[in-house]
C-alpha cells in the first residue's frame, strides 16, 4: 500500500441504519483493500470499577468512548503501521482481552454514533457521512434488537431510551449533522445515496492512485 488510506465516517444515531450504510459501503470495495473500524469497540476499559458501577455507564455519552486510542490507531493505519483493534465485552461491561490485528488498508471506513463530535477525528476524515433516520424508526429498530439480540425486556429498553438514549441523541448526536458532507436519508434503504457514495469513493481512490 504505497497511497495514504482515505477514512470514510458513518456518523447517525443508534438504529438509524448507519451500520448496514457502512457494510454496504464495504461490500462495494472487495477488490480493495477495506476495512471497517466501529467506534464501538473503544469503548473505555472499565475493570477497574466494580460490576455494579459498570451497570451505570452511559453509553451514548462522549465520554464513554476512549477516542485517544482510536486516533492512535487511525494514525498508525494511515502511517502504515498494524494495530491491535480492541474488543468490547458487552456482558462485563469492560474491554475484553482478546485484540482483532488489523493491516493498513487503502479505505478505512469508521462508524459510530459519535465519530462526527470529536474534531480530532473529524480532521481525519476524508469523508463524512451522517445516517437521519426518524426517531420512530430507530426505536422501533432498537427494540428489535435489543430483545431478539441482547435479551432485554421491552420496558427495559424504552425506559433506558426515554431516560438515557434520547436526551444524549438531542444533545450530542444531532448536533454533529452539521459537519456532515453527505446526509443520508433512510439508512440502509437509501441505495441511491449508497451507489452515490460508492461512485464518490471510487473517485477519490483513483485520483490518490494517479498523485
Amino acid at each position: 500500500m504505497s497511497k495514504k488510506p482515505i477514512i470514510i465516517g458513518v456518523a447517525g444515531g443508534t438504529g438509524s441504519g448507519k451500520t448496514t450504510v457502512a457494510k454496504e459501503i464495504f461490500h462495494q470495495f472487495n477488490e480493495q483493500s477495506i476495512v471497517l473500524i466501529e467506534q464501538d469497540a473503544y469503548y473505555k476499559d472499565q475493570s477497574h470499577l466494580s460490576f455494579e458501577e459498570r451497570l451505570q455507564t452511559n453509553y451514548d455519552h462522549p465520554f464513554a468512548f476512549d477516542n485517544d486510542l482510536l486516533i492512535e490507531q487511525l494514525k498508525a493505519l494511515l502511517d502504515g503501521k498494524g494495530i491491535k483493534k480492541p474488543v468490547y465485552d458487552y456482558k462485563a461491561h469492560t474491554r475484553s482481552t482478546d485484540v482483532i490485528s488489523i493491516e493498513p488498508k487503502d479505505v478505512i471506513i469508521l462508524e459510530g454514533i459519535l465519530i462526527l463530535e470529536d474534531e480530532r477525528l473529524r480532521e481525519l476524515m476524508d469523508i463524512k457521512l451522517f445516517v437521519d433516520t426518524d426517531a420512530d424508526i430507530r426505536i422501533i429498530r432498537r427494540l428489535v434488537r435489543d430483545i431478539r439480540d441482547r435479551g432485554r425486556t421491552i420496558e427495559s429498553v424504552i425506559d433506558q431510551y426515554t431516560e438515557v438514549v434520547r436526551p444524549m441523541h438531542l444533545q450530542f448526536i444531532e448536533p454533529t449533522k452539521r459537519y456532515a458532507d453527505v446526509i443520508i436519508p433512510e439508512g440502509g434503504q437509501n441505495r441511491v445515496a449508497i451507489d452515490l457514495m460508492v461512485t464518490k469513493i471510487r473517485a477519490i481512490i483513483e485520483e490518490k492512485a494517479i498523485l
